[in-house]
C-alpha cells in the first residue's frame, strides 16, 4: 500500500474481528458483503475569466449487507470503527430473519487491472491547474472575436474500496477519474449559442492538460457553437434519422441498455422481459456491455461486490442473448452474475448497473449512409433525455444535427428531440456503418437515485420512422 493510502484494517478495523462480525450478520443469509470506502475528489472551474469555483471534498465509510430471497438488509455509516460496525450488521441482519439459507459461492478472483494505480489529482499543483484554466479562456477568446463567454472546468477523483466477504475473502480497486471540459457562448447580431466539449476516463490530469489536448478541446466547442448560431428551426414529423458514431450511443444506452438490467427482467418490469433468445433487433445489431476496456469512464476491474467485470453480450445479430447481473438477481434467475453490480458509495446497496455500453459496428460506409436519406435529420450530438423502462418510450434532445434532403446534408437545425421506443427503433435501424467508437469519457447514469460513471458508443446508424419533434416544417 502506498503512502497515504487508504487500508481501513491497518489502522481503523481488526480484520478478524470485522470477519466475524460479518460471519455473524450473514448466518442465516444467501449473500452479502462489507463494503468499505473512501473517496476524494477535487474540481475547479473558471468560469468568464475568473476562478468560481475551487472545490476539494473527501468521504469515508462503509455499508454492511445481508441478502435472503428477494430482501436485502444494510446497513451503513460514516464512522468506520467496530461499534459502528455491530451496529449495522444488526440492522442488515433484520432482513435475514430465522431459518437456515446457503451462502453463495464467492465471486472469482482476478489479477487483471485496468487503469493504473495513480491519484489523478497528484498531477498537477493547485497553481498550475488554475494557470491551465486561465490560458484555455484566453486561448479560446482568441480564436474568434464573437466569443462572449468561456468555462472551463477540471475535475479529479480517487475512490479507494476493499470489499469483505464471509469467510474471509477480500478484494480491493483504486478507481482514478479525471476531466476536462469546455464551453464557450458566441454573439452575432444579438443572438447568442453555446457549444461544449470535454471527457476524460480513469487516467491521471496530465495528458488532459497539454496544450495539444485542450487546444483541440476548445477549438472543436467552438465549432459547435457557431454551428449552432447559423442554426434553424428542426422540422417536426415521423422521418428517417441518422445517428453519428460516439456519444449518440446515450440513445441506445437509455432506450435500451437500462431495460437489460437484470432485476427489470426478473420483476418483469422491463419492455424486454420474456424475451430471452427472441429477435428484437433488426439482423446485424450486436450490443454489448463491457466493463473490461483499459482506462475508460465505466470501466471497473471488479464491481461493487467484488465481481471482476466482464465483456457481456447482450443482444447478438438483432437476438436478445443476455442481461447485465449482480450477485441477488443473477441467482434468483438462476443465471451467472455478469460483473454489473454498482452502488454510487458506501451508503448505497449494489444494483445491476451498466459499464460502457455499445453496439458494434457493420459494413455500411458513414457517408453513404446520409447520402442515401432522402428527407430526415442527421443528429451528431444529444442533451438530456427521458425514458420509460416498463415500456422503453423516450425522448431525447438534440445538441448538433442537421437537415438532410435528397442525400445532400443542409442546414443545422436546432431545438430537434427525437421521440420513440427503444424496441421499435432497434427493429427499424436500416444502416449500420463501419466506424463505431466509444465516447470521450463524460457519461453519467442515473437509476434508482445512485450515480455511477458510464461509457456509450456505436458506429453511424440509420433508423427509420423515428418522430422528429421541432418547431419547423
Amino acid at each position: 500500500m502506498q503512502e497515504g493510502r487508504f487500508d481501513p484494517f491497518e489502522t481503523l478495523l481488526d480484520r478478524d474481528r470485522a470477519e466475524a462480525i460479518l460471519d455473524s450478520a450473514l448466518t442465516g443469509a444467501e449473500d452479502g458483503e462489507l463494503f468499505l470506502e473512501r473517496r476524494r475528489s477535487e474540481a475547479l472551474v473558471l468560469d468568464d475569466g475568473r476562478l468560481r469555483n475551487a472545490s476539494y471534498d473527501a468521504s469515508e465509510g462503509f455499508g454492511l449487507r445481508a441478502v435472503k430471497g428477494e430482501v436485502s438488509g444494510y446497513g451503513h455509516s460514516t464512522e468506520i470503527s467496530e461499534a459502528a460496525l455491530r451496529r449495522a450488521a444488526e440492522t442488515a441482519r433484520l432482513a435475514v430473519g430465522a431459518g437456515g439459507g446457503v451462502l453463495a459461492d464467492a465471486p472469482a478472483r482476478t489479477n487483471r487491472h485496468l487503469y493504473r494505480d495513480i491519484d489523478p489529482m497528484a498531477d498537477a499543483s493547485f497553481g498550475l491547474k488554475v494557470e491551465t484554466l486561465r490560458e484555455i479562456d484566453a486561448y479560446a477568446r482568441a480564436l474568434d472575436p464573437r466569443v462572449v463567454q468561456v468555462s472551463a472546468t477540471v475535475a479529479a477523483s480517487l475512490q479507494e474500496v476493499f470489499i469483505l466477504r464471509p469467510g474471509g475473502g477480500l478484494v480491493s480497486d483504486i478507481r482514478p477519474m479525471a476531466r476536462l471540459n469546455i464551453s464557450v457562448i458566441v454573439e452575432e447580431n444579438g443572438r447568442r449559442e453555446s457549444g461544449g466539449t470535454g471527457g476524460g476516463g480513469r487516467t491521471g490530469l496530465a495528458a488532459l492538460m497539454t496544450p495539444e489536448h485542450w487546444q483541440a478541446e476548445a477549438r472543436e466547442a467552438l465549432r459547435i457553437a457557431l454551428v449552432n448560431l447559423r442554426a434553424v428551426d428542426a422540422p417536426a414529423g415521423v422521418m428517417d434519422v441518422a445517428l453519428g458514431a460516439g456519444w449518440p450511443g446515450i440513445l441506445l444506452h437509455e432506450a435500451v441498455g437500462h431495460g437489460l438490467e437484470g432485476d427489470a427482467n426478473r420483476k418483469k418490469t422491463s419492455a424486454f422481459a420474456g424475451l430471452m433468445g427472441q429477435q428484437i433487433a433488426a439482423r446485424g445489431v450486436t450490443v454489448l456491455d463491457d466493463g473490461t476496456i483499459p482506462d475508460r469512464r465505466g470501466s471497473i476491474t471488479v464491481d461493487d461486490e467484488g465481481t471482476p467485470s466482464g465483456r457481456n453480450v447482450l443482444i447478438e445479430d438483432g437476438v436478445l442473448v443476455g442481461f447485465m447481473q449482480d450477485r441477488q438477481n443473477a441467482r434468483l434467475m438462476g443465471v451467472a452474475p455478469t460483473g454489473n453490480g454498482r452502488r454510487e458509495s458506501f451508503a448505497h446497496a449494489p444494483m445491476p448497473r451498466m459499464t460502457n455500453t455499445y453496439m458494434l459496428g457493420g459494413a455500411a460506409d458513414p457517408a453513404s449512409i446520409v447520402s442515401e436519406m432522402k428527407d430526415g435529420i442527421y443528429a451528431v450530438g444529444f442533451g438530456g433525455g427521458q425514458v420509460d423502462i416498463t415500456n422503453g418510450k423516450f425522448v431525447f434532445s438534440c445538441t448538433e444535427a442537421y437537415r438532410v434532403k435528397n442525400g445532400t446534408l443542409g442546414d443545422p437545425v436546432k431545438g430537434a428531440t427525437l421521440i420513440g421506443d427503444g424496441a421499435t427503433a432497434l427493429k427499424n435501424i436500416r444502416a449500420i456503418g463501419n466506424d463505431m467508437k466509444l465516447d470521450p469519457g463524460i457519461g453519467n447514469c442515473g437509476k434508482a437515485g445512485q450515480w455511477v460513471p458510464v461509457g456509450v458508443g456505436q458506429p453511424t446508424l440509420l433508423i427509420g420512422g423515428l418522430t422528429v419533434g421541432g418547431a419547423g416544417r
